[in-house]
């Protein structure tokens, strides 16, 4: 072996730091190599939505666990730091013009109160009704839960820029967004004082002797190899994680969704700077005028933008209250690869699609039709698993672990989801959810058959 190591952690995005961390920094393992051929949160981590949440549907309460965890861990981290990574709570802000749709938010808010989320308060304009507003900057001193809010005038003091035909907003509260990137790099540089070293290169191979993990074989990016002794192999490799399970004697039962994402200068400030994200709730035809929609009627291509597009628009500002940036997305297309493929490609289509179908949510978005500034565009490969739950805990090979499957959820549930990697690595006590991300739950014949008939798997 070249050089020994306590671990070895394949991958450097947010999962794969935050698995460092949490091995070198809290549970004392003094050298810990992150390999990867690439540079840190370069891959998927730096193309997220950012943002983060405690509101999760069931079966069970492990999601809302895991994210209020998460949670906890983020505000313990950004108070250490001074807040180096802008984290914020603003909240996510669900809205709906469908009067049918009010009784499933009144619904998914006492199912999340249920579930440990925070209370539900519904404002429908009585007296003595408070509503407390959210805070542009900041996560101390905010309520949780959420507040359902039915009342039109209430509605309309506080979220004047959503389209006056909305009748209910569903404000989620510990929810809001940071800098993923700040995030991370805090993370690695904490790691790395701790003893965490960076390895750029790529895991060919994981060594193996006596039915157990003794290291890894890896290429390095400038040239030549290195073999690197371990007891213990991480697979947070993101994307690649399926291929890696591979080498371990594990099949991951996951799949691959592209998420595609916009920006923009908003030089009209169309949206105010100190929203909260928003998300409309209410399926979506586009708006396009009488001319516009026969032009499209004849175009093959174009019949499709004619359709209803499914709920789940949404967006948020990006930046100070003296930035221009907004950011949009909506995944209106769900197509299942069974690997991922780069380079990332989208459809051309995309930011009229968006920039149109977030416009019923929100109208002054309608100046810039016909106008829009040009966009940035880019986008990462989702991995997730049939119910949209993480992958935490050992594989079949003695001293390897999986970290891996976070969906769109990575950045706001690395913390925990690397906590209970790094317990379990380490032989700590596990919290009463931890089963519920392990693999093994596929061996259980009646969680088998919840998968079955699974309700709700709260992907935006």
């Amino acid at each position: 072996m070249n050089r020994a190591a306590d671990a070895i952690v394949c991958g450097a995005g947010i999962v794969g730091i935050a698995c460092a961390w949490h091995l070198a920094v809290r549970h004392g393992l003094r050298r810990v190599a992150i390999v990867d051929e690439r540079p840190p949160l370069s891959l998927t981590s730096d193309k997220s939505t950012e943002c983060y949440r405690n509101w999760w549907p069931g079966p069970g309460d492990a999601m809302v666990s895991l994210m209020n965890r998460s949670v906890d861990l983020l505000e313990e981290l950004a108070e250490a730091s001074g807040n180096r990574f802008n984290l914020n709570r603003r909240g996510y802000l669900f809205a709906t013009a469908d009067p049918e749709r009010v009784a499933g938010f009144e619904a998914a808010g006492r199912e999340a109160a249920a579930l440990g989320a925070g209370p539900l308060r519904r404002h429908d304009g009585s007296a003595g009704d408070e509503y407390v507003p959210h805070r542009p900057d900041g996560y101390a001193g905010m309520p949780d839960g959420a507040d359902l809010i039915v009342d039109d005038a209430l509605i309309r003091r506080h979220f004047p820029w959503i389209s006056p035909d909305a009748v209910a907003v569903l404000h989620a509260r510990r929810c809001g967004w940071l800098s993923a990137q700040q995030l991370g790099m805090h993370l690695l540089e904490e790691a790395r004082r701790h003893g965490a070293f960076l390895v750029n290169g790529r895991v060919e191979e994981v060594l193996r002797a006596g039915g157990r993990v003794t290291g890894a074989r890896v290429s390095l990016r400038d040239g030549g190899e290195e073999r690197i002794g371990s007891p213990v192999f991480v697979n947070a490799a993101g994307p690649f994680a399926k291929e890696v399970a591979t080498w371990l004697g594990a099949d991951l039962p996951v799949w691959f969704e592209r998420h595609v994402k916009m920006s923009f200068p908003d030089r009209e400030r169309a949206i105010p700077r100190d929203t909260p994200l928003f998300i409309w709730a209410d399926p979506i035809r586009l708006p396009w005028t009488a001319e516009e929609r026969e032009a499209l009627a004849d175009d093959p291509e174009g019949r499709a933008l004619l359709e209803t597009f499914p709920a789940g628009a949404h967006g948020r500002p990006e930046g100070g209250p003296d930035a221009e940036t907004l950011i949009l997305y909506w995944t209106y297309e769900e197509e299942r690869r069974t690997a991922p493929e780069f380079p990332f490609d989208w459809d051309p289509r995309y930011p009229e699609i968006v920039l149109r179908g977030m416009s019923r949510m929100l109208p002054s978005l309608e100046r810039y039709f016909g106008r829009l500034p040009r966009p940035w565009i880019d986008g990462g490969y989702y991995v997730r698993t049939r119910e949209n739950r993480p992958l935490v805990g050992p594989l079949p090979l003695e001293g390897s672990f999986v970290c891996s499957a976070f969906s769109g959820f990575g950045i706001m549930g690395s913390c925990a989801g690397a906590e209970l990697l790094a317990a379990h690595v380490a032989g700590a006590s596990l919290p009463s959810w931890a089963d519920a991300f392990a693999l093994a739950r596929y061996d259980d014949p009646a969680y088998r058959a919840l998968l079955d008939n699974w309700p709700d798997d709260g992907q935006l």
